[in-house]
């Protein structure tokens, strides 16, 4: 009776075991999985799961010769290309989630109705770049001129475009500490609801994070997320294009993808549909606006791991931006592309951002400004 007794308390005990991890098995998300966070007003923002994976960051020598040749149309010699390093292996050892889409104008809207921030680009003294509508050409003489201007009276609510803002256009002209004010009142705004598990955050991605989400799961060293053939981007991305700039009768200068995407400036997130969108699901990877990182800026290349300016304060003064963005030329706006941002405080018409739901990382924003 004993040993029937026991044999019983056995089968039982295995029996909770296998419940449990399948409970547990069924409880852990797949590639592709989504969730909606709810921001209020009817305001919803789209995530989707990314698992754990390898991929390749940085480019090769024939990705960067590209890049700055007629097709790609980068300026040649000078050291943009070299930021992004030699193509090597990472891995990305935790799953998360990301946004589908770059956090949209109505989405920050509703961040700033519900807590009243004030951008730095609002503050008393701040400032932010957006199109210089005088601008009529690159070349007077020998010098060169950019279609961009420092002003004081534009923000995120009006980028200076000339065109009427929607709400399902991506948020420009906001900093870095702006994003991350964002995803600290998302995280708290989840976290009160009961719908945030522990030890996680809403939190802009890390470096790595973002360019292995950007390469939708390829291991390859392509030059898009698509491949390494520019044709095959149209009907995908926004990017410089062949599209006359508003009430005027010309186009950006220097290489353009040739083909018309349909917009001078900004398209509405997510325009282009599932051909937009790559292997993870994610639109607007490549082109579109600028995306910031947690990671602080390094000129020799991207890091496994976050990277600080100081390892032991944590601290982030030269935030990276990914991606390129409408204005780039298409050797501007590949997988591997990255440039430095000059503070924490700055904005730009051009810049953007993309959430991430994953484990805590803690940055210390440095060199403040008004």
């Amino acid at each position: 009776m004993k040993n029937f007794c026991r044999f019983k308390s056995l089968v039982f005990v295995a029996s909770l075991t296998l419940i449990f991890s399948c409970s547990i098995h069924a409880a852990e998300p797949n590639q592709g999985d989504l969730k909606n966070l709810d921001l209020g007003k009817d305001v919803s923002l789209e995530l989707v799961y990314i698992p754990p994976g390898q991929f390749m960051m940085g480019s090769t020598a024939a990705e960067k010769s590209w890049a700055t040749g007629i097709e790609g149309g980068a300026q040649p010699g000078t050291v943009r290309e070299q930021y992004e390093g030699e193509p090597r292996p990472m891995q990305v050892r935790r799953g998360f989630w990301m946004g589908r889409t770059e956090v949209t104008r109505g989405q920050f809207s509703q961040f700033i109705k519900e807590s009243g921030y004030v951008t730095d680009a609002e503050k008393p003294g701040g400032v932010t770049q957006v199109f210089n509508h005088e601008w009529d050409r690159y070349y007077r003489g020998m010098k060169t001129f950019y279609p961009w201007k420092s002003v004081a009276d534009k923000s995120w609510r009006d980028p200076g475009f000339g065109i009427p803002m929607k709400d399902n256009y991506p948020v420009v002209c906001v900093s870095y500490q702006d994003m991350k004010a964002f995803c600290r009142w998302l995280t708290e705004k989840e976290r009160k609801a009961g719908r945030l598990p522990s030890g996680l955050e809403i939190r802009l991605p890390t470096e790595a994070e973002w360019a292995y989400a950007c390469r939708g799961g390829s291991k390859q060293s392509q030059y898009f997320w698509w491949g390494n053939d520019l044709m095959e981007g149209k009907g995908r991305l926004n990017i410089s294009a062949v599209d006359f700039l508003p009430k005027r009768d010309m186009i950006w200068p220097f290489a353009n993808a040739p083909w018309s995407d349909g917009f001078a400036f900004l398209s509405p997130v997510d325009h282009y549909g599932e051909k937009g969108r790559n292997g993870f699901g994610l639109a607007d990877m490549c082109g579109g606006v600028w995306e910031f990182v947690l990671d602080h800026f390094d000129p020799k290349g991207g890091h496994e791991s976050i990277h600080f300016l100081d390892q032991e304060q944590l601290s982030v003064s030269s935030p990276v931006c990914r991606g390129g963005n409408y204005f780039d030329v298409p050797g501007n706006a590949r997988c591997a592309v990255r440039l430095g941002i000059y503070s924490v405080s700055y904005s730009d018409s051009r810049d953007g951002f993309r959430i991430c739901l994953g484990v805590a990382q803690k940055t210390l924003p440095v060199g403040r400004t008004p």
